[in-house]
């Protein structure tokens, strides 16, 4: 979106209520939200805004909305996260010398904005307690007719790994817990530097392989909602050949229209599903499931190039 002025921002939300802060350069009260900086990626920007004009940490969750409109530099468009509030605490600054944690019922009545309600409209659209899981395609890995190993053995590329780079700045903002990936190498390679970070190991899932995945789909698939039902987000890394059957499907059985399912190297995919009921079954569809209600794709990690 070359020429485009990018931001993002959040609805900072704790306990039933999402923070509202008013801004004495417009007079106005606002969803806390602001422009990218050079070198840094949307949900980077979402983060850092919320902490600037809130004093909050903030754990990102499912993307709700992209606002697009004209200011007076051009076109701009602000895409808009949830955001469980962590630690923090608000003092005035320049930018905002009033915060205000209002319910959420009441936050659209206090914003000034048309653009901030239909945000909060798609926030209230489903619980904030959902499961959210990051499915990544393993990063760049050269040409397979280049590689004269076994093709489970071939290495990232000097590219991929600057793709495997920025995945492990960007996917933290969402606060994993745990890391699983098909055996390939060049798929554990691309979160091997996330799970490092959080001191553990990259937990294998053959069936997320594209060998692992087709020979029995379904088992494939129940799997993948075992980890999303897990304790904490989980990252998941896999295949070109597994990924646009694993988000197409679920979306189908979640009633989710997708125009279609993208998957290049080095993205992913922010999925956010209902949890189920309390001792769901896979044998017994009558508990229900995770139920996918949202789903973004990051084309990559690395950095927005700034507007021109």
């Amino acid at each position: 979106m070359t020429g485009v002025i990018r931001a993002a921002g959040a609805v900072l939300w704790r306990e039933g209520a999402a923070a509202v802060v008013h801004r004495p350069r417009y007079d106005d009260w606002s969803l806390p939200k602001g422009k990218l900086d050079p070198g840094e990626t949307v949900p980077a920007a979402a983060v850092r805004e919320v902490r600037e004009e809130t004093g909050f940490r903030a754990v990102l969750g499912r993307h709700l909305n992209r606002v697009s409109y004209q200011v007076s530099a051009g076109p701009k468009t602000v895409d808009y996260f949830s955001a469980r509030a962590g630690s923090g605490a608000f003092s005035p600054n320049d930018e905002v010398d009033e915060l205000r944690w209002v319910p959420f019922a009441e936050a659209a009545r206090l914003v000034s904005h048309d653009t901030d309600r239909a945000v909060l409209e798609t926030f209230l659209s489903a619980p904030v307690d959902l499961a959210h899981v990051l499915l990544v395609r393993h990063a760049k890995a050269g040409k397979r007719e280049n590689w004269p190993g076994d093709d489970d053995l071939r290495p990232l590329s000097s590219a991929g790994w600057r793709q495997a780079a920025g995945l492990r700045s960007m996917l933290p903002l969402w606060g994993p817990a745990r890391v699983h990936s098909a055996p390939r190498v060049r798929c554990v390679d691309t979160v091997r530097g996330v799970a490092n970070d959080l001191g553990g190991a990259v937990l294998l899932e053959p069936r997320l392989s594209e060998e692992g995945y087709w020979p029995d789909r379904e088992a494939a698939l129940v799997r993948f909602l075992e980890i999303v039902d897990g304790a904490g987000t989980p990252v998941v890394s896999s295949q070109g050949g597994v990924i646009p059957d694993i988000v197409s499907t679920l979306a189908d059985l979640g009633g989710l229209p997708l125009d279609d399912v993208p998957c290049k190297k080095g993205s992913a995919w922010l999925l956010a599903f209902r949890r189920p009921a309390p001792g769901w079954s896979t044998s017994d569809s009558s508990t229900g499931w995770p139920r996918l209600v949202s789903a973004h794709y990051f084309p990559t990690a690395l950095p927005t190039p700034p507007a021109r």
